[in-house]
């Protein structure tokens, strides 16, 4: 490929591990609503927005049509209120493995960085784990209209960077993002396991072998 000149990275799971604190406030939630939702569930969650998440919780109980949108957006804020104390508890200790010492060397390198994350929240994260500095762009994500799989957060990213999709390479940790940055034209990097990020052009088992020569040699 090109010279890489953008990094576009997902926040849950890439730059920290916010997935279980999502879990415990989806299962609050889904406890009052008297669904059962476990772990593997929560899985599917991965990379999908608020809204969306809350619909898939809805269906997978069986509820719904019990609810009008005024209380689909009340039980969403209300998750969401869980998982923002929750979260008050992350400082720069919870960074994944590597991530650190990467984004060092992008900022050496001259390349760009942006966060194309479905949280909304990912602004108060990136600050608690003292790393805002370290990107150029972070996609507001109530801005956003369309979940992953589709590509719309990712060429937001691709516009505020003012680059162009062969130049810059996307990281991600779920399948539905990894479909979201080969749907934006982008090379894809997938942390995790190689049979569900199978569309990825390089998959990684751990941020730990996040590397930059690494990144350029994908075709």
């Amino acid at each position: 490929m090109e010279k890489i000149k953008g990094i576009i990275f997902d926040l849950d799971g890439v730059i920290t591990d916010t997935a279980e604190f999502h879990y415990l406030a989806w299962k609050k939630l889904a406890d009052k609503l008297d669904i059962e939702i476990d772990r593997d569930f929560n899985e599917t969650l991965k990379g999908v927005s608020r809204t969306d998440s809350l619909e898939r919780i809805l269906a997978y109980g069986g509820r719904s049509d019990d609810f009008d949108a005024q209380e689909k957006v009340e039980m969403a804020e209300w998750k969401n209120e869980v998982y923002k104390e929750m979260i008050e508890a992350i400082t720069p200790n919870n960074i994944l493995p590597g991530i650190e010492s990467f984004l060092k060397e992008l900022k050496e390198a001259g390349i760009r960085t942006a966060i194309a994350s479905a949280s909304k929240n990912a602004e108060v994260i990136l600050r608690s784990l003292g790393i805002r500095d370290q990107f150029d762009y972070v996609v507001d994500a109530a801005k956003i209209t369309k979940s992953k799989p589709d590509p719309e957060v990712f060429l937001k990213a691709l516009e505020l960077l003012e680059l162009s999709a062969d130049v810059c390479i996307g990281v991600e940790d779920a399948a539905s993002g990894v479909d979201a940055i080969k749907d934006a034209k982008m090379r894809a990097v997938g942390i995790g396991d190689a049979e569900i990020l199978g569309r990825a052009d390089l998959v990684l088992a751990s941020t730990a072998s996040l590397q930059l020569k690494q990144l350029q040699n994908i075709d």
